[in-house]
C-alpha cells in the first residue's frame, strides 16, 4: 500500500464521517427514539444503504467468492433468492410492523403472545450478536483487510498481531461512531459507503474480465463461458454441500424470510423510516441490489478460478488474490476505505440492535420501569461501550477455532430462526393465539434441532429446516385450536408514523421476482451453463 493509498484511505474515512455527522445533527439522540430509531427520519435510499451495508461484511465477500471458486454459481442462492424475501418484507411484514407501532421484533411477539416469549427471543438475539456475529464480523473483516492490503508486511509484524490491531481499531472507531450519533449517524455514512461498495465491487469483475479478455470485456466473459460452463450453473445438486436445489423452495426460502423479515438488525433500519412509504421503497432498493450483488459476491470466484487456477491454494484467498491482480495501485486507498466501511457498517449495525434490544426489552421493562426516554438513551450508550469492548476482546479468540466457531454460529441460528418466523406469521394471520403453544413449540423445536445435529449429520441443515418449519407451524396451530389464550383485533392502529403504502410497491415487487427467475434461467443449462 503506497503513501498515496494510505493518505486517500484516511481522507475518505474522515470525509464520510464528517458528512454523516453533519447530516445526523438534526436528530436529537438524547432521547431513545432519536438514538435507536434515527428519530424515525430515514428516507428510502438511506434505509436501503444501511440495510445493505449491515448485511454485507467482508466474510461474505471473501467467503462466498471462495465457495464459488470451488462450486460455481450455485452459491448465488444466498444473494439472489433473498430478493424474493425482501419483496415479502415490503408487502407483508412492514405494513403490519408499522401498523402495530413496534420498535423491536420482540415487541410484536409480546403483542400477540406473552412477555416471557418476547424476552426469550430478545435474549437469543443478543446472545447471537454478542458471542458470534459481532466477533466474527470484526475478526474476519480484519483478516481480509490484512490479506488484501498486507498490513502485516507494511508494519513488519505477524499476521495475528495485524489482525488484533485492525479489529481493535475498527471496534473502537465503531463504538465512538454509535456513541456520538446512534443509528442516524451510521445510516448516513452507509449511504456513501453503499455507493462506494457498488462501484468498487463491480469494478473488480469488470477489470478482471478486461484483463482476462486481453483488453475486451466481452471476450473475457466469452472465455469464462467456453472454459468453465459447469461453474456457471446456479442449480446445486440434490446432495450439494452448499445449496441443494430443492431447498430453494423450502429451507432456503424460510431461512431468507427469517433473516430479512424477522431479524432485528435488518428490520430495525426499515422501522426507522419516516413513514411506511419510504420503508417500502428502501426494501425494494435492497431487493434490486441483492440480485445484482451476485456479480461481485459470487462471480469473481468463478473468474478467479479461470484467471488464477492452481495459484490459489486456499479458496478463501481467491478474492484477495484477484483484487491484487486487477486493482491499479492508485485505487487501493479508495477500495480499502470501501472495505473498511463494509466491516464498520456490519459491526455498528448489529451493535446498535444489541443496545436497542437490551435497553428497550430489559432495562425499560424490567430493571427500571420508570426510566425516562433520556435515561433509556443513556443506557443504550453504556451498553454500546460495554458490548463493544467485550466483542473487541473476543474477536481475536476466533482464530483458535477459525472454522469451528463460525460454522457453529451459523447453525446456532437454527435454534430460534424457524420458531420466530412461525410465531410472527401466525401472529399476522391468526386471530386466536396460544401463549402455551408458543412456549411448547419453542422447547420442542430446540430438542428436535439438537437431535438433528446428532442423528442427521449427513443431511444438509437446509433440508432439516424445511421439515422443522412445518412441524413448528403444526404445533402452534394445534395449541391455538386446543388452548387459545388471546384473541386479537387486526384493525387496531398503533402506528407512530404515516402508514400510507407506496403506490408502486406491487409493480416493483413483481419486476424483482421476474428478474430473479430470469437470473436463474440465465445461469442454468437453459442459459449459459
Amino acid at each position: 500500500m503506497s503513501l498515496f493509498a494510505g493518505i486517500s484511505f484516511i481522507v475518505v474515512i474522515l470525509l464520510v464521517g464528517l458528512y454523516a455527522f453533519l447530516r445526523s445533527r438534526k436528530i436529537n439522540t438524547k432521547n431513545s427514539d432519536g438514538y435507536f430509531m434515527g428519530g424515525r427520519s430515514l428516507t428510502g435510499f438511506t434505509i436501503a444503504s444501511t440495510i445493505i451495508m449491515t448485511n454485507l461484511s467482508t466474510e461474505q465477500i471473501v467467503g462466498q467468492n471462495g465457495q464459488s471458486f470451488m462450486a460455481g454459481m450455485e452459491v448465488m442462492a444466498w444473494e439472489v433468492t433473498a430478493a424474493v424475501a425482501i419483496v415479502i418484507l415490503a408487502l407483508v411484514f412492514l405494513p403490519r410492523y408499522f401498523r402495530y407501532g413496534v420498535d423491536t421484533i420482540s415487541d410484536f411477539i409480546e403483542l400477540r403472545f406473552d412477555t416471557f416469549t418476547k424476552r426469550l427471543v430478545s435474549l437469543l438475539f443478543i446472545f447471537t450478536y454478542v458471542v458470534s456475529f459481532l466477533p466474527v464480523v470484526l475478526y474476519s473483516g480484519a483478516l481480509v483487510f490484512n490479506k488484501i492490503f498486507n498490513i502485516s508486511e507494511m508494519l513488519n509484524i505477524s499476521d495475528m498481531t495485524a489482525v488484533v490491531l485492525i479489529s481493535t481499531f475498527i471496534g473502537i472507531f465503531g463504538i465512538i461512531y454509535l456513541f456520538i450519533g446512534g443509528l442516524s449517524l451510521s445510516a448516513h455514512s452507509d449511504s456513501i459507503y453503499g455507493i462506494g461498495l457498488i462501484i468498487g465491487g463491480l469494478a473488480i469483475p469488470v477489470l478482471g474480465l478486461i484483463l482476462f479478455g486481453n483488453g475486451s470485456l466481452l471476450h473475457g466473459f466469452d472465455k469464462v463461458v467456453q472454459n468453465t460452463p459447469e461453474k456457471l450453473n446456479s442449480l446445486g445438486a440434490i446432495d450439494s454441500d452448499i445449496v441443494p436445489w430443492p431447498t430453494l423452495f423450502f429451507g432456503m426460502f424460510f431461512n431468507n424470510l427469517f433473516f430479512w423479515c424477522t431479524n432485528q438488525m435488518i428490520v430495525q433500519k426499515a422501522l426507522a423510516g419516516k413513514n411506511l412509504k419510504e420503508a417500502q421503497k428502501g426494501a425494494m432498493f435492497v431487493g434490486i441490489f441483492k440480485i445484482f450483488g451476485a456479480l461481485f459476491l459470487v462471480f469473481p470466484g468463478v473468474l478467479a478460478f479461470n484467471m488464477l487456477g492452481d495459484k490459489v491454494t486456499n479458496p478463501d484467498n481467491a478474492y484477495p488474490m484477484l483484487v491484487n491482480e486487477v486493482l491499479p495501485g492508485w485505487a487501493y486507498g479508495l477500495f480499502g476505505a470501501v472495505i473498511f466501511g463494509a466491516i464498520l457498517s456490519s459491526f455498528v449495525g448489529s451493535l446498535n440492535s444489541t443496545a436497542t434490544l437490551f435497553s428497550l426489552d430489559f432495562y425499560k421493562s424490567v430493571i427500571n420501569k420508570e426510566a425516562t426516554n433520556k435515561q433509556v438513551s443513556r443506557m443504550g450508550r453504556i451498553v454500546t461501550i460495554l458490548v463493544g469492548v467485550v466483542v473487541v476482546i473476543i474477536a481475536p479468540m476466533i482464530s483458535i477455532f477459525p472454522q469451528g466457531l463460525y460454522a457453529v454460529v451459523q447453525e446456532f441460528n437454527g435454534i430460534y430462526n424457524m420458531p420466530l418466523l412461525v410465531l410472527i406469521l401466525v401472529g399476522f394471520f391468526v386471530k386466536r393465539t396460544s401463549q402455551q403453544g408458543a412456549k411448547v413449540m419453542f422447547i420442542l423445536h430446540i430438542i428436535m434441532y439438537a437431535l438433528s445435529k446428532v442423528l442427521l449429520t449427513d443431511i444438509h441443515y437446509l433440508y432439516v429446516l424445511s421439515v422443522l418449519f412445518f412441524i413448528d407451524l403444526f404445533i402452534v396451530l394445534l395449541f391455538n385450536k386446543w388452548k387459545p389464550s388471546d384473541e386479537f383485533d387486526f384493525n387496531v392502529n398503533y402506528a407512530k408514523v404515516d402508514i400510507t403504502p407506496w403506490k408502486y410497491r406491487y409493480v416493483v415487487g413483481a419486476i424483482i421476482v421476474i428478474v430473479v427467475i430470469g437470473t436463474y434461467i440465465l445461469f442454468s443449462p437453459l442459459g449459459i451453463a
